[in-house]
């Protein structure tokens, strides 16, 4: 974003872009509402969209930009990522960036042991037994697994407002991560996805990640110690089709936007093809156009991860974003993380869900 804010001003020299940096679990759960207030322009997750809409804090980009523009984002959506953003008939933000877990592994580690990529959930536990396997297990990354679990069972996530799933397919979630969590090391319930790849990359203690927001830089030559590579998730069982939880980033104007045209001009110039191709992708950034995943200059300076993640994208599911729902993830992490680190009933988190649920469906 700092590139395309300095190339923007070479091209708009009489605009300055200036961006303030926040951190991953910052990103995931700050009050956007204050951000809206200081700022014209704002990178988002989806699921703010809700609270955008109801509390009108961002500029509805429906309104704002050509009709042409808005069909070619749809038109090459990564996945669900475009229309992840939409809310009550609005387009709060624009996908400027498309994520999902993936799995990474480090290929000349699982040469050197001699296994093959798992593909089935008894395979990658026996990979875990074997001390290869590692896995982001902060609250926010089990939740996000558990929800990966249940989804690739392929029940409706939140079906409605009593329930997250299914309760038989949601009890064998929580035990199937349990039974992750037993093979990987107690260490990773503070790890982070990009914790995680650098310590994938800068140590050869693990091998294989089963489920990781993938980071295309990590798979770029010369960006970290060794090369990571990324690719699709096990599945659970025969038939069924693995789906993680749709990430990724969005540009979003905010309401008390003081530089308007300027601001339409760069969601313009960020969200080109040509400049998430180019300049986007060359600066270190994950695009969210389709026609850059399918690139094959990308795909040849990135190990392929684009084209080797991209089914995994399209079957990514996407998270609620009713008014009230980032208070349920900021909550349902946690007692989640705690029954796998400490103990205790796959029934009595469940039922804890549940309840958090209940209660942020009534915020308004």
């Amino acid at each position: 974003m700092v590139a395309t804010g300095q190339r923007f001003h070479e091209l708009h020299p009489d605009v300055d872009i200036h961006w303030a940096k926040r951190s991953l679990q910052e990103f995931a759960d700050k009050p956007l509402a204050a951000l809206a207030e200081q700022f014209d322009l704002l990178v988002i997750d989806h699921p703010w969209a809700g609270f955008a809409s109801r509390n009108r804090i961002l500029l509805d980009l429906a309104q704002l930009l050509p009709g042409r523009l808005l069909a070619d984002q749809a038109a090459n959506s990564v996945g669900k990522s475009h229309e992840s953003y939409q809310f009550d008939g609005g387009q709060w933000a624009l996908a400027i960036d498309a994520a999902a877990p993936v799995s990474a592994y480090r290929p000349d580690l699982m040469e050197k042991v001699g296994f093959d990529l798992p593909h089935t959930w008894e395979e990658l536990i026996a990979l875990g037994r074997k001390g290869l396997v590692c896995c982001p297990s902060i609250p926010l990354d089990v939740y996000g697994n558990f929800l990966n679990l249940c989804a690739s069972e392929g029940v409706t996530i939140f079906p409605n407002t009593e329930e997250i799933a299914d309760k038989y397919c949601a009890l064998a979630a929580l035990e199937r991560l349990k039974e992750l969590a037993s093979v990987v090391p107690p260490k990773c319930f503070a790890l982070n996805p990009i914790s995680v790849c650098e310590i994938m990359t800068q140590t050869d203690d693990f091998a294989y990640c089963p489920y990781i927001y993938g980071y295309s830089n990590y798979a770029r030559p010369g960006y970290a110690r060794r090369i990571l590579k990324f690719g699709g998730v096990v599945s659970v069982g025969p038939g069924k089709r693995p789906s993680t939880m749709l990430g990724g980033t969005g540009l979003a104007i905010s309401a008390k936007c003081k530089n308007l045209e300027a601001a339409i001009d760069y969601v313009n110039f960020v969200v080109a093809p040509e400049t998430q191709r180019g300049l986007y992708f060359t600066s270190g950034g994950q695009p969210g156009h389709r026609t850059a995943w399918l690139d094959e200059k990308i795909n040849s300076t990135s190990s392929n991860y684009f084209l080797n993640t991209l089914p995994t994208l399209d079957a990514a599911f996407v998270r609620p974003s009713y008014p009230g729902y980032l208070r349920f993830q900021d909550r349902a992490g946690d007692s989640i993380h705690g029954f796998l680190r400490d103990g205790g009933t796959a029934g009595k988190v469940l039922d804890t869900l549940n309840e958090l649920l209940r209660e942020s469906c009534v915020i308004l």
